[in-house]
């Protein structure tokens, strides 16, 4: 029997003991875009797939759960989880102290720097703010991609889109000079056909107050169970291999980080 099927019934026990009613863990509803590959993303079909999927569904193997998926919009995807329309969110949400005000996390499952895409004939020599200057950069809303951009590049013409598709769209039609997302984001699509407009200008070094401390799985506040179930499940598909194995599909490289 795994231990994370150990842990599950005794917090049942704990909460008993406590007076609490105790919540059933047998089942998890995981919310996740579908709209940012190669980290969650939907295919043609409607099928998740991707990084955060993979690993969302080691985690729940370890536990000895079963998973239930189920997409939701980014902007709205914080209000759905306090209104309890899934359980926990696995969607490359950095852990930031003002989403702490919101929700609890669990610890990182990776941690990767933010970088600046343009066209291919771009005349861009950097990602200095001075470099930056004035000109039209595309980011999806309400992410610290976002917010880094504001704060560290306030003389450009900032455009923030729904999802990254349409930054994507304005970058190659030339509506936007540059666009700011996750390294592993925009190199997947620049290394795919979708993306041969564009290259890599620069990576960015990350504000731990912006950015953060990598991405983690954000749960609604006083869950303390799921926390601990997930924090050592993360813990033993770091340990067993399995991690290792989901990385080792989507990178060539060790995307934990540091």
């Amino acid at each position: 029997m795994k231990f994370m099927r150990w842990a599950a019934a005794a917090a049942v026990i704990i909460a008993a003991v406590n007076g609490a009613e105790a919540k059933d863990w047998s089942k998890v509803r995981i919310g996740t875009e579908g709209a940012y590959p190669p980290f969650n993303n939907l295919t043609s079909d409607g099928q998740l797939v991707g990084f955060d999927i993979d690993i969302a569904k080691a985690l729940c193997d370890e536990m000895g759960v079963e998973c239930e998926f189920i997409t939701q919009d980014w902007d709205g995807i914080i209000p759905a989880l306090q209104a309890g329309k899934f359980d926990a969110i696995i969607a490359s949400m950095s852990i930031t102290d003002e989403r702490k005000e919101k929700v609890d996390f669990t610890e990182k499952y990776y941690n990767t720097p933010p970088a600046i895409a343009v066209p291919k004939d771009s005349d861009l020599k950097g990602v200095t703010a001075e470099d930056l200057g004035g000109i039209a950069l595309g980011a999806q809303s309400s992410t610290t991609h976002s917010n880094y951009a504001e704060a560290k590049f306030p003389d450009t013409d900032l455009r923030l889109y729904p999802t990254p598709d349409e930054y994507k769209l304005d970058l190659e039609s030339g509506r936007i000079d540059a666009a700011i997302d996750d390294v592993v984001v925009l190199s997947e699509w620049i290394n795919s056909s979708d993306g041969s407009c564009c290259r890599i200008l620069g990576t960015l070094t990350p504000d731990p107050v912006i950015n953060g401390e990598g991405a983690g799985i954000a749960i609604r506040k006083g869950e303390t169970e799921l926390k601990e179930m997930l924090n050592a499940a993360i813990k033993a598909i770091r340990e067993n291999g399995t991690y290792k194995k989901i990385n080792d599909k989507y990178f060539e490289f060790d995307v934990y980080g540091g």
